[in-house]
């Protein structure tokens, strides 16, 4: 019994270590990231792809205000996942750090640099007593001195920098994924249809335009740009992911048709 008064002890207490050295309320924030739905980041020699699976099972939602890829500077784009809330508190966090870097020194604030200033503000609440950890992780990518940046922030604090990335529900399956077909010298293009794969790999019906965004920011121009419901499908439909009909369901659209033709006449 005073064993598990102990245990619990270290389970609420956010600024005390247990005895094996393990922080709970981080290692907890991290299930919550691990609850929302995928986000990934691939970086290319031509620039960054970040994608997310924005998809809905409220029928009454509407589906644009599932927002999980945000622009923070022209330069630089930041999907999230996790607990939607924290996620725009840090996204509110990096795009204040970009404008206060922007006014200071007259240059946009490096992809790095950025990064940092969120873990960094991540950490504090992993030591403030009566305060909890954010339950979410971004991925923050964007174009630094020409050259393609991705990294990833996580609930304790810490940044990691990634050729490509996965974040929220289905990390070790499309991990493996991408391992498997991520290569170096991949096009933009190549990246938005690796994305487009990863999220498919997780998904039992396949996936839709209207459940997927898609932003890039490519080398080119260095600006965040999002692809459009139109973009999004031709690639869905180059690449054969959209969910296949069951032949049952076809045939009962086929019937209901005819019968609906019949109580006209």
């Amino acid at each position: 019994m005073h064993g598990q008064a102990q245990q619990q002890a270290y389970d609420r207490g956010i600024t005390i270590f247990s005895p094996d050295g393990r922080l709970y309320q981080v290692e907890y924030a991290r299930e919550a990231v691990k609850r929302g739905s995928p986000s990934i980041g691939i970086r290319t020699p031509d620039g960054i792809v970040l994608a997310a699976d924005t998809s809905t099972h409220q029928l009454l939602q509407e589906r644009s205000s599932v927002e999980k890829i945000h622009k923070a500077d022209g330069h630089i784009g930041i999907a999230s996942a996790g607990h939607v809330a924290d996620a725009r508190q840090l996204i509110d966090f990096a795009r204040q750090m970009a404008q206060i870097n922007q006014l200071r020194y007259q240059e946009p604030i490096g992809i790095e640099a950025l990064s940092k200033f969120v873990t960094d503000h991540i950490q504090q609440y992993t030591q403030i007593g009566g305060a909890r950890p954010f339950g979410s992780s971004l991925i923050i990518g964007g174009i630094e001195d020409g050259s393609p940046r991705l990294f990833e922030t996580d609930p304790s604090g810490t940044p990691y920098e990634w050729k490509a990335v996965s974040i929220g529900s289905d990390r070790p399956k499309i991990k493996t994924f991408l391992e498997e077909n991520y290569s170096l010298d991949l096009s933009l293009k190549d990246g938005i249809e690796l994305a487009l794969k990863s999220l498919a790999e997780v998904s039992e019906d396949g996936i839709e335009p209207e459940g997927v965004g898609v932003a890039t920011i490519p080398v080119e121009t260095a600006l965040f740009g999002s692809l459009d419901l139109k973009e999004i499908g031709k690639h869905i439909k180059k690449l054969k992911l959209a969910p296949k009909k069951n032949k049952d369901d076809t045939k009962k659209n086929k019937d209901d048709t005819k019968k609906n033709k019949v109580d006209k006449k």
